[in-house]
């Protein structure tokens, strides 16, 4: 699902930059992670929010089969999209 959803965000968004750099993040960026130890998918998919961490890393929105979780976590994988979505 989430590959299908990078070439939604990419042809009726904007594809950003995945460097990894905190203020190109911005609330509402869809960011897309390589997660190698992934049991079922190694595909993963999150929101960026308007919270920060203490070191001013924004926090995202995700469920990793623990529920619904706000996380400093977006850094914590290898980002393989970013995009932004106005609808």
């Amino acid at each position: 699902r989430v590959a299908v959803l990078r070439m939604f965000f990419a042809r009726k968004g904007r594809k950003l930059s995945t460097a990894k750099d905190p203020s190109i993040y911005k609330p509402g960026d869809i960011v897309t992670m390589y997660l190698p130890e992934g049991t079922s998918s190694k595909s993963h998919i999150a929101i960026v929010t308007q919270h920060k961490s203490p070191s001013g890393v924004p926090l995202i929105i995700h469920n990793r089969g623990y529920g619904v979780q706000l996380e400093d976590w977006l850094f914590a994988r290898k980002i393989t999209g970013h995009y932004r979505y106005g609808g």
